[in-house]
């Protein structure tokens, strides 16, 4: 198989869209719904475990990533780590969380969109949104990073606005009224509550990771993706905290726990329903959906053009545009997966959840399960490839990786217990995606494994 490369045309700030433009549509929705389970208080504390181990995990990825800029990011590093198997689990892991985090986050545009327009049907709108961005992505990376920078920063720029409007109506007897779990006391109830709403306290950092990806896209990746990815994390620390707490203390946050607008629902609260403040928000909220939107399809076409490079999934998608070196067919087969989860209300609906809030739960399973991996494959590539050149290195090695680790093992073990079924449709699907890894061996033995592949 020939090698097959990506443009080198991002810079730091490109890629610090990129990193912080894939999570940020987290901070507007999908979040609320750990309210549901935890209330604002047990929410906090769910959301506080959570951020130790993206901060952890973080601070430890990005050694890997430096050492070995792949647009496999995590299947790349499992796969010199601990082989094919290894690269197998991660790659599967990553596919999963990247290709079903687009169909909640498209559900949540044409949410936003039918607050102004109702009569608009909103899965039309995500289908939409799908073709929209499907094709700004097979242009060019340069226009994809430089339109995410773009909409990243009208994001940020919109959840301060938010937290600043909304101040003037926040209490702290709102926020922790009926904090825990519903009620006002902790009690057991409330702790089982906090183990539930781990999967929303992950929805507010998911993702980031996906900047990987784009590494092998990054001009001098040892100085460009450090310095990416510490800023984008500290700049998801304050904006998550900033808008959790701010929303949840403008009145009864039990009005908008289970909805996709919480923001909007909240600012009505304190500005009513005509003010400009909330028509702005719903209007420039949508950079934020669409950030997150089309970063992570820049993120799952890489995934999955990588796989396929590596004879892990079938050739086709390891293709490029004669014209625009874009990942074409890996852009359209992930859209197609997308699309068909938009539809699918009656065959992922679990634990009577909304279709998004398991949508959102499914995805955080692939993207727990690549945590683990990647930061075992830190911890096994120190001792196996002690030469290997690493530009950065974890600090507090090996603290944070194996806080990161068990953190991310406590977090599985809670959502398994809380979302058996969902569990389960995770392992069917990775049971299909190793029935056609072992029927494929033979192909992959005939690939000559270059550094461009898999290193």
């Amino acid at each position: 198989m020939s090698s097959v490369h990506l443009k080198q045309v991002l810079g730091p700030v490109q890629l610090w869209g990129i990193a912080v433009g894939l999570v940020i549509s987290g901070e507007y929705f999908g979040w609320s719904y750990g309210w549901a389970s935890a209330g604002t208080l047990g929410f906090l504390l769910a959301t506080l475990l959570v951020a130790a181990m993206y901060t952890t995990f973080i601070f430890s990825f990005t050694e890997l990533t430096t050492a070995i800029p792949n647009a496999g990011g995590p299947f790349a590093y499992a796969h010199r780590a601990f082989g094919e198997q290894g690269g197998f689990i991660a790659g599967f892991a990553t596919l999963v969380e990247f290709v079903f985090a687009p169909p909640a986050i498209a559900l949540a545009i044409g949410s936003y969109i039918n607050v102004q327009f109702p009569d608009v049907n909103f899965k039309a709108i995500a289908v939409g949104a799908y073709l929209l961005f499907t094709f700004l992505n097979w242009i060019g990376m340069r226009i994809a990073a430089m339109f995410e920078l773009v909409v990243t920063l009208l994001a940020i720029g919109e959840l301060l606005m938010f937290m600043g409007v909304v101040s003037p109506g926040w209490s702290m007897t709102n926020f922790v009224a009926h904090g825990w779990a519903g009620e006002d006391h902790f009690s057991s109830l409330a702790l089982a509550g906090i183990f539930a709403s781990i999967p929303f306290a992950i929805w507010f950092f998911l993702a980031i990771e996906g900047a990987a990806m784009a590494a092998e896209e990054a001009k001098e990746p040892s100085k460009t993706i450090p310095k990416a990815y510490i800023a984008g994390i500290l700049t998801l620390l304050f904006l998550a905290f900033g808008v959790m707490v701010m929303a949840g203390g403008v009145g009864d946050w039990r009005q908008f726990a289970s909805v996709n607008d919480p923001l909007p629902r909240a600012m009505k609260l304190v500005v009513g329903d005509n003010s400009g403040w909330l028509h702005l928000l719903v209007w420039i909220g949508l950079f934020g959906l669409v950030a997150s939107f089309h970063g992570i399809i820049m993120g799952y076409s890489r995934q999955i053009f990588a796989l396929s490079r590596a004879g892990y999934l079938p050739s086709v998608f390891a293709s490029l545009h004669p014209k625009f070196k874009t990942p074409s067919w890996a852009l359209l087969a992930g859209g197609v997966i997308g699309i068909l989860a938009i539809f699918s209300d009656s065959a992922i609906q679990f634990a009577g959840q909304t279709l998004t809030a398991n949508i959102v739960t499914l995805s955080v399973f692939g993207a727990i399960v690549m945590y683990m991996v990647s930061m075992a494959s830190l911890l096994k590539l120190r001792k196996s490839e002690p030469d290997l050149i690493r530009p950065y290195r974890a600090p507090f090695y090996p603290v944070f990786p194996i806080i990161a680790l068990v953190l991310g093992a406590v977090c599985l073990i809670a959502m398994v217990y809380f979302n058996f079924k969902l569990f389960v449709l995770f392992m069917i699907l990775m049971a299909i995606a190793y029935a056609y890894f072992w029927a494929t061996k033979s192909k992959r033995t005939s690939i000559a494994w270059s550094s461009s592949v898999v290193e």
